[in-house]
């Protein structure tokens, strides 16, 4: 055992660090995912709830079926610690998964349409074919979201092979720079393809624009997933060697991985702080395009650009929080701030909606941007130190199981409870949508005292023990 831990740190030193270009190229596929995101949660809510009328519950429970799909996010990360696809451990994983979820976009705007057909009528309707053509619907987007989990999880597990303490919230702050880069370049372009678009357009009209965004976009993304790590894992993975026969990761099962996984109680605590944090993060997802279009009369080209204010806002915290804010206040005290920023600027959305006036709400979304590129940066770098380096993909797969879930559950929440605040308020519109801003600023507050309760000594102290017990076990 002794003789693993110090082939492990020579084989650290041996490889080179990871420069600020690669840096930069990695968020090329962050960028890629942000852009993603665009086309489903910032295109497809508003299409399908406003456009083609469908129930904003129904809408958010399809658009949620990604995040309900993530706890393959455990599976795939163990796997990719354990058996290398093509020769590589992260990045053939990554390369599939993106394929796959750029083909699976394209198939789910098809299947929208159909549906839009099989319920052509003033108000929804269930019927056999509404039923069946949701389920497709449904199904589609399940394999999307498998397809991110394999992407995603194996990707994040790639920056836990390449980075050190010293360098980590640095790697951080630039990849997921360029996420938010990936958001405003993901709205510009979707926002130029559909400025066509008037308030009465179409619907054929609508349909040619709508397929030929996630015809280009989703191709894009493909091609950013392959440049952004072509290369990497074999330059600069402390654990390129990892499958070579005796090692020790090849010996760890998912039976084992998942003892090492448990073997802390700061694993659960941290893991519903995600949670909490995530879900009330996210519950403006499904109705923020809806909500400007409703209450700020935009049309569905501005309202999709909306995004490139909060993702500006986002991108200057993640330009000076992880080189600045995180190692001056730590990354605990930065959370905090983060999440009664979250808070305040979640209300000051809800109350821009009084005033009807959109350049208030793109003020509100900048501020939305800067409180969550605070809070974000910092919660991925103490989530990395929550992590062991030599089952990282497991461990990655439960975070991300925890943030992919959490999101799911954040955007059903704020379809049903928009649902709710119209029954309840039919003549208001604004206190409607008022209510998700409203609980997502108390779900941040609620966050903070789960976060008070992580302890990452605890964590890597009962972790080590648990790896150390199941080397032994192998040994013997």
């Amino acid at each position: 055992m002794a003789g693993n831990t110090f082939d492990t740190k020579k084989e650290s030193l041996a490889v080179p660090k990871v420069n600020i270009l690669t840096m930069f190229r990695l968020g090329l596929f962050q960028m890629g995912l942000s852009m993603m995101s665009i086309l489903t949660l910032g295109v497809l809510n508003r299409v399908m709830i406003q456009e083609i009328a469908i129930p904003a519950t129904l809408v958010s429970l399809v658009l949620a079926m990604p995040a309900f799909v993530s706890p393959t996010r455990i599976l795939f990360g163990q796997m990719s610690d354990v058996k290398p696809l093509w020769g590589y451990h992260r990045t053939a994983y990554v390369w599939v998964g993106a394929g796959i979820f750029a083909i699976a976009a394209f198939l789910a705007v098809q299947v929208m349409w159909q549906l839009n057909a099989a319920s052509n009528a003033a108000t929804w309707v269930w019927t056999t074919q509404t039923i069946g053509w949701t389920a497709v619907l449904g199904l589609v987007f399940a394999v999307y979201g498998l397809a991110i989990c394999v992407s995603g999880t194996t990707f994040a597990a790639l920056l836990v092979d390449i980075s050190e303490e010293d360098n980590r919230s640095q790697i951080v702050g630039i990849v997921w720079s360029m996420l938010m880069v990936g958001i405003i370049v993901g709205a510009i372009i979707s926002s130029s393809l559909l400025n066509q678009l008037t308030a009465g357009a179409s619907l054929e009209t609508l349909q040619a624009a709508i397929n030929r965004l996630f015809l280009i976009v989703p191709g894009i993304v493909f091609c950013l997933a392959i440049v952004a790590t072509v290369g990497v894992e074999k330059k600069y993975s402390r654990f390129s060697n990892r499958s070579t026969p005796g090692n020790r990761e090849d010996n760890i099962s998912i039976s084992k991985a998942w003892s090492i996984l448990t073997a802390s109680p700061q694993t659960g605590i941290f893991f519903t702080f995600l949670l909490v944090m995530t879900i009330s993060l996210f519950m403006q997802d499904p109705i923020l395009e809806p909500y400007a279009g409703e209450v700020f009369k935009m049309p569905l080209a501005e309202s999709t650009k909306l995004n490139v204010f909060y993702g500006i806002g986002i991108l200057i915290a993640y330009g000076v929080t992880g080189f600045f804010i995180v190692p001056r206040l730590g990354k605990r005290r930065t959370i905090k701030l983060g999440c009664i920023l979250v808070a305040f600027s979640a209300l000051l959305l809800g109350y821009s909606g009084f005033s009807a006036n959109p350049n208030f709400l793109k003020f509100g979304l900048v501020i939305f941007g800067l409180s969550t590129g605070f809070l974000t940066t910092a919660a991925v770098s103490l989530m990395l130190d929550l992590t062991v380096a030599e089952a990282a993909g497991t461990f990655i797969g439960a975070w991300g199981l925890a943030q992919s879930i959490s999101r799911g559950i954040a955007v059903v929440i704020g379809g049903t409870v928009l649902d709710i605040g119209r029954k309840l308020l039919p003549d208001n519109l604004v206190l409607a949508y008022g209510l998700v801003f409203a609980l997502e600023a108390v779900g941040m507050l609620v966050s903070i005292w789960f976060l008070n309760r992580v302890n990452v000594t605890e964590f890597q102290t009962n972790t080590k023990k648990a790896f150390a017990s199941v080397l032994e076990s192998d040994l013997d």
